[in-house]
């Protein structure tokens, strides 16, 4: 899942040759799943057409403090600065950025700067020399003292035939910088997270197995939203038909107990946290038939013999790992989780009970119980799986800055 999905991202573009890049830029972000309004200066309309970007935004663009077909209304620049989550000034000229720096606000596009409360990127575009302009240079720190984000300009030909800084920034790099300062300010970046979900399947012959009902949502969710906490995050999964759509998961499919096993072992070395969801089968057949069982055995009897505790091992080779348990219980739910919790070296355990409606399997919707080391509860109502995702990483979040 992209970064800017479901964002809603303000473009900024004021009168520069650059302004053609914006087209670029626009598309870029539609692509990546945001909703785009673009507002521009006047002047600006001059270098690229309202049309052309209205057509790429799927918006209509505004440059007027009023309304193109109603000059009695007006483009109210405080919803449309409100409605943002994040506002990108490109191109930024030295006039547009003098106005800024200096709150002078003469069209729409400095009102709703004015009027943002979202973070606001800008990338400048000029001549070299008036970059290098002392008045520039305070501008542009100024700016910065604001709490406003300098996307730097880059080295290239300029439009005035010169070469030097100056340019505009490509719309790709524009983004990326954008995403890599997006992930430094996330409260879980640079932390590696092993997450489990999904059932294990223990083969009984080539057609049969043993198994469990679990759907590997939960799994999946916490996954998820680790990652768009700025998580790097390894998926470990028994079989289920869940996708991933981050680009900060790595997915890895398997089927058996002794596979999640020696996968887990192979990641927990490497990572901050481990949150083991999956429901892993406590037991499976001693022997796995290589043909499939006839009916004809009336008298067939299935051997079991235990599988590896996962969780178990891994929190008696912890070092520095947060480690994360699930316990889904019928009875005494509150002290088999306190158990588990004591006897596995856990940091907390997230407690479910199949009791409650609308928890446990197959469904979209949790409710949990979170327990940590210290044996203080901490109880959520119900909510879908998605939010109490949210939950458990805002709790791990939590928790790594407590320690």
């Amino acid at each position: 899942m992209s970064l800017f999905r479901g964002k809603r991202i303000l473009i900024g573009i004021s009168a520069s040759i650059a302004a053609y890049k914006s087209a670029f830029l626009v598309r870029e972000f539609i692509k990546k799943g945001a909703q785009v309004q673009v507002i521009m200066t006047p002047e600006s309309t001059k270098f690229v057409t309202p049309l052309t970007l209205s057509t790429l935004s799927k918006n209509p663009v505004l440059f007027s403090l009023v309304k193109e077909d109603n000059e009695h209304l007006w483009n109210n620049h405080v919803d449309i600065g409100q409605w943002a989550d994040m506002m990108v000034i490109a191109p930024a000229t030295a006039n547009t950025l003098s106005k800024m720096a200096h709150g002078e606000c003469d069209n729409l596009l400095l009102t709703t700067y004015m009027s943002a409360k979202c973070p606001v990127y800008f990338a400048p575009a000029m001549d070299l020399d008036m970059l290098k302009h002392h008045s520039t240079q305070k501008n542009i720190e100024k700016l910065v003292s604001f709490g406003n984000i300098y996307v730097p300009v880059q080295e290239g030909e300029l439009a005035s035939g010169l070469y030097g800084k100056g340019r505009m920034a490509e719309p790709h790099d524009i983004i990326s910088f954008i995403e890599n300062d997006c992930y430094k300010k996330m409260p879980l970046y640079h932390k590696s997270i092993l997450v489990t979900a999904g059932p294990t399947y223990e083969s009984i012959d080539p057609i049969r197995f043993i198994g469990n009902h679990s759907s590997g949502k939960m799994g999946y969710a916490i996954a998820e939203e680790a990652a768009n906490q700025g998580a790097n995050v390894v998926l470990i999964s028994g079989p289920t038909h869940l996708e991933v759509s981050h680009s900060n998961i790595q997915l890895i499919r398997l089927e058996s107990a002794d596979e999640m096993h020696q996968a887990c072992l192979q990641h927990f070395e490497k990572v901050d946290v481990a949150i083991m969801s999956a429901a892993v089968s406590d037991f499976k057949p001693d022997t796995k038939r290589h043909e499939k069982i006839k009916k004809t055995d009336t008298n067939f009897k299935l051997n079991l013999v235990k599988t590896p505790d996962i969780l178990h091992q891994l929190g008696q080779i912890k070092t520095n790992q947060i480690l994360v348990g699930f316990a889904l219980e019928t009875n005494n739910e509150i002290d088999h989780a306190k158990n588990k919790l004591k006897n596995k070296q856990l940091d907390f355990i997230v407690l479910n009970s199949l009791n409650d409606k609308g928890a446990g399997f197959k469904t979209d919707t949790n409710k949990i119980t979170i327990i940590d080391n210290h044996n203080k509860l901490y109880n959520f109502e119900l909510k879908s799986k998605n939010e109490v995702a949210k939950d458990i990483i805002n709790h791990l979040t939590k928790h790594l800055n407590d320690i």
